[in-house]
C-alpha cells in the first residue's frame, strides 16, 4: 500500500487536537459518566468518516473513558499490508470524541478502516475494532455520486425501532454513494420528543428516549445528547461506518429560525441569549460530526471540497452570519445570508475553480419563500419583482458568476421537508442578470412532512417537479421522506439528478450536460 507512512503518524499527531475541540467557548464541559471502569475501553458510537477528498480524510469515534484512538488503514477488507495512525486521547473535554486527520491516502480508492482504543495505563489493553470504509476522491476519469438530505429527529419524530428506525438511510447506502452531503438539521435541539404518538392509521409511533431528548436543549451537556440521540440508530450506524459525510448546519442545531443577536422570548429556555446557545451548540457540533474544522485554524464553517476534476462542493453556513428575520424587503441592503466576508470567499473561490461541476450546498433555498411568522426566513419574500433584502446579495452572487464566466453551477438544499426540482430562468425573471441554473430541494430524513412553499419569481424559478405530503407534520411512517442523487458520468461529464424517496424509488431525474 502506497501511503507516507511519516505523514499519516504526524497527521496523527496533529489530531490531539480532538482535545483541542474543548477550547471553544460557550457552555461548561461536563464531566462523562463512569470514567473509572474496569476491563477493556468501548467504542459507544460507531465510526464515520468525512471530508473525504483525493489525499486526506478524518475518522470519528468515542470512547466510553479516556483512552487513546488508533486507526489503520488498509486497500484489503482483510487490513493486510495496513498503516497505523496513532490519534488523539479521548478525554471528557470533549465528552470523550476525537478525530483522526489522515493525510497522503492513496486516490480514487476504495480504503478500508478501522479503529481501536488503548487503555491509557495498559496500552496493549485494546478495544474490540470497529471498521468502516470510504472512497477517496479521483485524480483522473472516474464516475463520481453523491447523496443529499437534511432533517432529522423533528417534529417529534425519532428513532422507533418498530417501524424501522431511521430507514432511509439503508435505501441511501443502498446506491453506494461516495459521501453523503448532510444539508442541515442533522439534530433537532428544539424539538422534545414524547414517549409515543397517535398515527392517523391507529397505529402508534414510540421513541426511544433519552434525557436530553426530552426537553429542549440549552446546556453543552443537552446539546451533546441531540447528537448522541441519532447514533443510537442502528440504520445510520451503518451508513456512517460505509459513507463519508461532509456536514453543514442549519437552524436546529441549536433552535428554530435562529439568527445571532437574537434574545429568545420563550418560556422553555432560562437561557435567552440564542449567541450563548449557539456557542454551545457549535462546539457539540464539532465534537460529534467528522468535520476537519478546527478552532485553532479559524474555525468558520463554510469551506470547498474539492472532490476530483469533476466536482467542487461549495459548503455554505448561512446562519452564522445571518441578519435579523422581518419583512426582508430592503432596498439598500448588501447582505444578510453569507455576509461580506463568505460571499467575497465564494466569489473568489467559484472563478478559481477548475472543476466541470460547481455543487452551491446551501441550507436555505434560494427561490422558496420560507415564513417565520410575520417574517421572512431565506432570501425570498415573495413579492417576485426587482431583488429586496437579501434577495439582494443573491443578486450580486449571481452576476457576479455570469460576469466572470463561472459555468455548471448547481444549488442543492433540504430544509422545507419536501423534494423539488426548480429551474431558474433569467428569460422569465425580475432580476435577468444571470446564466440559467438549477436548483434541488431534498429530505427530510425523518421529520415531519410538509409544503409545498410558494416560488418568488424574481430570479424566475420553473417548478418542473415537486412532490409535498397531503397535510403537515406527515410522519415518516407514511413515507414522504425524501433523498437526492447526484451521478456525474465521467466520459460524457454529465451530472444527472434522482429525487428519491424513503425506500430509495426514483420520482424525478434531471440530467445536465455541462456548459463549456
Amino acid at each position: 500500500m502506497v501511503l507516507d507512512r511519516r505523514t499519516l503518524l504526524r497527521s496523527g499527531a496533529i489530531a490531539g487536537g480532538g482535545a483541542a475541540l474543548g477550547l471553544l467557548g460557550g457552555g461548561t464541559a461536563s464531566a462523562a459518566p463512569g470514567l473509572v471502569r474496569r476491563g477493556r475501553p468501548r467504542l459507544t458510537h460507531g465510526v464515520q468518516s468525512g471530508e473525504v477528498t483525493g489525499r486526506e480524510a478524518v475518522v470519528w469515534a468515542r470512547s466510553d473513558r479516556p483512552a487513546r484512538m488508533l486507526v489503520e488503514v488498509s486497500r484489503r477488507p482483510d487490513f493486510r499490508n495496513v498503516r497505523s495512525v496513532r490519534g488523539p486521547v479521548l478525554t471528557p473535554e470533549t465528552d470523550l470524541t476525537g478525530k483522526a486527520f489522515l493525510h497522503g491516502l492513496p486516490t480514487g480508492e476504495d480504503l478500508h478502516y478501522r479503529v481501536r482504543l488503548a487503555d491509557l495505563d495498559r496500552h496493549s489493553l485494546l478495544s474490540e475494532p470497529v471498521t468502516g470504509r470510504l472512497r477517496t476522491a479521483p485524480g483522473a476519469k472516474r464516475d463520481v455520486s453523491f447523496v443529499w438530505s437534511g432533517d432529522l429527529a423533528g417534529q417529534g419524530w425519532g428513532i422507533d425501532p418498530a417501524l424501522g428506525g431511521y430507514r432511509i438511510f439503508n435505501a441511501m447506502g443502498a446506491v453506494d454513494p461516495d459521501f453523503f452531503l448532510c444539508s442541515g438539521d442533522l439534530v433537532y435541539s428544539d424539538g422534545p420528543l414524547a414517549e409515543s404518538v397517535k398515527l392517523p392509521d391507529g397505529r402508534t409511533w414510540r421513541n426511544v428516549l433519552t434525557a436530553e431528548k426530552a426537553k429542549v436543549a440549552q446546556t453543552l451537556a443537552d446539546y451533546r445528547g441531540q447528537f448522541r440521540y441519532n447514533l443510537l440508530d442502528a440504520n445510520l450506524k451503518a451508513f456512517n461506518a460505509r459513507v463519508p459525510m461532509l456536514y453543514q448546519w442549519d437552524d436546529h442545531e441549536v433552535l428554530n429560525n435562529w439568527y445571532p443577536g437574537e434574545i429568545l422570548d420563550l418560556p422553555e429556555y432560562t437561557e435567552k441569549r440564542v449567541d450563548v446557545l449557539a456557542a454551545r451548540a457549535r462546539r457539540a457540533m464539532l465534537e460529534y460530526t467528522p468535520t476537519a474544522i478546527r478552532p485553532a485554524r479559524n474555525g468558520r464553517l463554510y469551506r470547498k471540497v474539492s472532490y476530483g476534476p469533476l466536482l467542487d462542493v461549495f459548503m455554505l453556513d448561512m446562519r452564522t452570519y445571518k441578519d435579523a428575520n422581518g419583512p426582508d424587503d430592503s432596498p439598500t441592503q448588501r447582505d444578510g445570508l453569507l455576509g461580506a466576508e463568505q460571499a467575497s470567499w465564494l466569489k473568489r473561490e467559484l472563478s478559481r475553480s477548475k472543476a466541470t461541476w460547481k455543487v452551491i450546498a446551501a441550507d436555505l433555498p434560494i427561490g422558496l419563500v420560507v415564513p417565520d411568522g410575520t417574517a421572512q426566513e431565506a432570501a425570498a419574500q415573495g413579492d417576485g419583482k426587482a431583488p429586496l433584502g437579501r434577495e439582494r446579495e443573491i443578486a450580486d452572487l449571481l452576476s457576479y458568476a455570469k460576469r466572470h464566466r463561472v459555468r455548471n453551477m448547481v444549488w442543492l438544499t433540504a430544509d422545507v421537508h419536501y423534494t423539488a426540482a426548480h429551474y431558474y430562468d433569467p428569460s422569465k425573471a425580475a432580476f435577468k442578470n444571470f446564466d440559467p441554473f438549477w436548483e434541488f430541494v431534498s429530505g427530510p430524513l425523518n421529520a415531519g412532512a410538509f409544503g409545498p412553499n410558494a416560488l418568488d419569481a424574481t430570479f424566475g424559478p420553473q417548478l418542473k417537479f415537486q412532490q409535498a405530503p397531503p397535510h403537515a407534520n406527515t410522519s415518516p411512517a407514511e413515507g414522504f421522506q425524501f433523498f437526492g442523487q447526484v451521478e456525474i458520468d465521467a466520459h460524457s461529464k454529465t451530472l444527472t439528478v434522482h429525487l428519491r424517496d424513503i425506500d430509495g424509488a426514483v420520482l424525478h431525474s434531471t440530467a445536465l450536460t455541462p456548459a463549456r
